[in-house]
């Protein structure tokens, strides 16, 4: 959500990091000098971000989230008829795991000297390494951060250069709730970073680019605002279907959810 027009700052101005209340509702700010007008974002948690140029004064920020109060009530019921579904993980024989689209199923072997490897169409764990749950959600999202991020960096220029931007630096880690993120350089010489999550690569490699070029649109355009959206669709024109699959699979991943109680197993009693 993007304001149509800027309004005039009057002190005293928002700072990076700080949390606004309006009318009940929490909103993190995100300053950026890049900002001209100010946005809002419902991230995948449920939580408000408040985007704003630098400089912002509080009582313009107030006025525009209230006069954005039905956007955000739309967003967050479709928040709720989306709600995530991400299962629980025991690293048992036969589970299944997707990469790029495409299920494996778990095969525990004795191997420790590779915990984690892609064999004859089965996902190997080594077993004793699948005795401890917390050890073997370790394993496997490292895996996931090793093979995506060899996926990601062959994907990465011919992206950036259908969209006419320089190559940032990627990485693959756990970023919360989102997908991925994008941040510029400190200095225009400091390239641009891209980091995506490591669950990300159980979707589909169409939706993993897709997520790909949203992140590298933002080296043009902060925010998700029209002009955010017009680029994107040049790059990628069914970017609409794309963010709705996104959103439909992307509540089905799992996201390194294990047992509630690392014992349970062991003691024959479902996890949470």
């Amino acid at each position: 959500m993007s304001e149509s027009s800027p309004l005039s700052s009057a002190p005293p101005s928002l700072v990076d990091g700080q949390e606004l209340t309006v009318d009940g509702r929490a909103f993190l700010v995100r300053v950026s000098a890049r900002r001209s007008k100010l946005g809002l974002t419902v991230e995948r948690d449920g939580s408000l971000t408040l985007r704003t140029p630098t400089g912002c004064a509080a009582r313009r920020a107030e006025s525009f989230v209230r006069n954005s109060r039905p956007w955000i009530d739309d967003k967050l019921r479709l928040r709720d008829a989306l709600r995530p579904v991400h299962p629980v993980r025991e690293f048992t024989d036969g589970e299944t795991y997707r990469y790029l689209g495409r299920e494996y199923r778990l095969l525990l072997v004795d191997d420790p000297g590779a915990p984690v490897r892609l064999s004859a169409g089965r996902l190997c764990l080594d077993r004793a390494t699948a005795a401890d749950v917390r050890l073997a959600r370790r394993a496997v999202t490292a895996w996931y951060r090793k093979v995506g991020l060899n996926w990601a960096q062959g994907r990465l220029q011919p992206w950036a250069a259908r969209m006419d931007v320089d190559e940032p630096m990627v990485t693959v880690r756990d970023v919360g709730r989102r997908w991925g993120t994008y941040r510029n350089g400190a200095t225009p010489a400091d390239g641009g970073r891209m980091a995506l999550h490591w669950a990300v690569f159980q979707l589909p490699a169409q939706l993993v680019d897709y997520v790909i070029a949203h992140e590298l649109a933002h080296i043009r355009v902060a925010g998700h605002g029209p002009d955010y959206w017009r680029l994107l669709r040049r790059a990628i024109p069914e970017c609409e279907r794309l963010k709705g699959e996104l959103d439909e699979m992307g509540r089905r991943v799992w996201l390194g959810d294990v047992p509630a109680d690392p014992t349970a197993r062991a003691r024959g009693v479902p996890g949470d």
